[in-house]
């Protein structure tokens, strides 16, 4: 099978590619080979390539930077994924698409996860950016599904745990401040990667959710971490007000895979498990590049 995964230099994509490139034909893309904001850009990869399948995990996700710059993040996370929509409608490949928990406003109690079918309203600049993403995939027709993940993590690029960890190890003795009012479920990149392969297989189509099992807050999620790490750290909660930031975070981030678990295809387990498998594979690695 010939598929074609953009933003390859990504923390996701690395994975889907490992993940797919078992028995596939996989062509990795970002820029400035390929640029998905432009037509004949775009067209032009799908007519040299003409895959079967098309997974973008391109995006602009520096979430403040999105207030700022506005145009550059719509062009990366609406228009983008229309335009490959349009054209994998066009050669006939069928499309998997990357959203996000902050479609989401996030205000409802902790109790209450957000399924497939809940109204959105994004609070920030990037949550609105990647709705008219996912209308637009919708819009063209294209055979699709769209994966709303959260809280992703992965062994590649920048992320939260291993922001905790370069702390933690910089000066044992500092007091780390974590926020303890937004809840979320960490979701490991590879476990997502896995759960694409089976949507591919199935050829879903529509919007699932899909993260990791169970629930926490950005407070306990650092603490499991680093504990499992196990190096010394120093660390109390705080709410988020003590970091105001320009775009605003959800407060409740809990998606619910329903679509996934009635087709009987989830593939996620709960975060803690996820997360000490994380640890066992990477400790070392991940300690090393921190301290580099």
């Amino acid at each position: 099978m010939r598929i074609i995964l953009t933003g390859s230099r990504g923390q996701l994509a690395h994975d889907v590619g490992d993940r797919l490139g078992l028995g596939n034909e996989v062509r990795g893309v970002d820029l400035p080979e390929v640029d998905i904001t432009r037509p004949e850009s775009v067209r032009e990869l799908m007519d040299g390539f003409r895959p079967q399948v098309v997974v973008n995990c391109a995006a602009f996700t520096q979430v403040d930077a999105c207030e700022t710059e506005r145009d550059l993040s719509f062009a990366v996370n609406a228009v983008g994924p229309g335009l490959l929509a349009e054209e994998a409608k066009r050669v006939g490949s069928y499309l998997v698409h990357i959203s996000t928990d902050y479609v989401f406003d996030g205000q409802r109690p902790a109790s209450r996860a957000y399924i497939e079918t809940d109204s959105t309203g994004p609070l920030s600049w990037y949550g609105r950016t990647k709705l008219e993403g996912e209308q637009r995939v919708l819009n063209s027709g294209v055979s699709a599904a769209i994966l709303r993940t959260a809280w992703l993590y992965g062994r590649k690029g920048k992320n939260f745990p291993k922001t905790m960890l370069r702390l933690a190890l910089r000066n044992p003795e500092r007091e780390l401040k974590v926020v303890d009012d937004q809840q979320g479920s960490p979701t490991w990149s590879w476990r997502l990667a896995e759960q694409i392969e089976a949507v591919i297989g199935a050829r879903c189509e529509g919007i699932f959710h899909s993260t990791a099992e169970g629930q926490t807050d950005w407070h306990a999620f650092a603490r499991f971490f680093l504990e499992g790490m196990a190096v010394p750290f120093q660390m109390r909660p705080c709410p988020s007000s003590d970091y105001p930031t320009p775009a605003h975070r959800p407060a409740n981030s809990i998606l619910e895979n329903s679509r996934l678990k009635a087709l009987g295809l989830n593939r996620f387990i709960d975060w803690r498990e996820d997360l000490q498998e994380f640890i066992r594979r990477y400790r070392m690695e991940l300690i090393e590049e921190a301290r580099a």
